[in-house]
């Protein structure tokens, strides 16, 4: 694969990044107030119960963020050569079979992990990624709760920039990820979904023989525990429902920018903006070191527990 170009002409790294981290802590501040029942900053509204004929704090807290990240990229870059998608604009902006017309494309999550924004867990993340023609080229992977900034410049725009990912907390210190060196498929940890698991998922866990895991929430939360060598893998598996375009570009971005890899269980490459938003099939994120033969045996096992499944 032809590595990424940088970034859209007349657009400065830095002035992006330094944009992208302000709102980012923006985000973290109105998300956690939500979550408190507090008032948010910036001017948004209380969130209003159902009872009072309100949808309640996701609802306000979901757009609230996103109307934030939307106004905030287009008024510092208002004649950037890009197109702004996100999970709220989508059902408005998407039509099934039809990509956008956008070479240079955001997509972005206001808030992934909304169960887990309910329940409570802290697990839920805001997602932020800059695709070129259908690759992610920057992903951002906020975790309000732990105070996590993620950064991942991926090809060309690493190489000639910054260069890969790191973390950064709120007082703009950086630190770089620590995937495992761990091989032996015995030994690795796998990171699942808390609220996302069916027979087939765990029959093809099984087959794997991985060694113990761990359930977190949102991906941008599974994807940070490999950044930081707490876990080595995550799998989605596609069954009535399949993950979105705004769920998986920006913790790929962030992974593969960090020496991680993420692909289709048969070793296709992730692709975005494809008409329907959909990323369906066997999808495996890993810290890399054993990714090929994961993909195989992945491939093996599904082919035995459900024939004809799309990988």
């Amino acid at each position: 694969m032809m590595a990424a170009p940088s970034l859209p002409a007349g657009v400065d790294v830095e002035e992006l990044l330094a944009l992208l981290r302000q709102l980012s802590w923006d985000s973290a501040a109105i998300l956690r107030a939500y979550a408190r029942g507090e008032q948010p900053p910036f001017g948004y509204n209380a969130a209003l119960s159902v009872d009072e004929g309100g949808e309640g704090p996701v609802t306000a807290a979901d757009l609230a963020v996103n109307q934030h990240l939307l106004d905030g990229l287009a008024q510092a870059f208002p004649n950037a050569p890009w197109t702004l998608l996100s999970e709220e604009t989508a059902k408005d902006q998407l039509r099934a079979g039809l990509p956008l017309e956008a070479e240079w494309l955001w997509i972005l999550d206001p808030l992934d992990g909304t169960k887990d924004f309910i329940q409570g867990t802290g697990e839920y993340a805001v997602h932020l990624a800059l695709v070129h023609r259908g690759q992610p080229v920057l992903g951002v992977v906020l975790l309000p709760e732990k105070e996590e900034l993620w950064f991942g410049l991926v090809g060309t725009a690493a190489e000639g920039l910054i260069g890969g990912a790191w973390r950064e907390n709120p007082s703009g210190e950086r630190f770089a990820p620590q995937l495992s060196e761990r091989r032996e498929p015995r030994e690795l940890v796998l990171v699942a979904s808390r609220n996302h698991r069916d027979q087939r998922l765990e029959q093809l866990v099984q087959a794997l023989e991985l060694g113990p895991s761990l359930a977190v929430g949102s991906v941008g939360c599974k994807v940070a525990t490999i950044l930081r060598g707490e876990t080595d893998l995550y799998l989605s598996l596609s069954g009535r429902s399949a993950p979105k375009d705004w769920d998986m570009a920006a913790p790929e971005a962030v992974l593969r920018a960090a020496g991680g890899a993420f692909s289709h269980a048969d070793g296709r490459p992730l692709h975005y903006n494809n008409g329907d938003g959909l990323q369906a099939g066997c999808l495996i994120a890993s810290h890399g070191l054993a990714h090929r033969e994961l993909c195989e045996r992945a491939a093996a096992a599904l082919a035995r527990i459900d024939p004809g499944f799309m990988l």
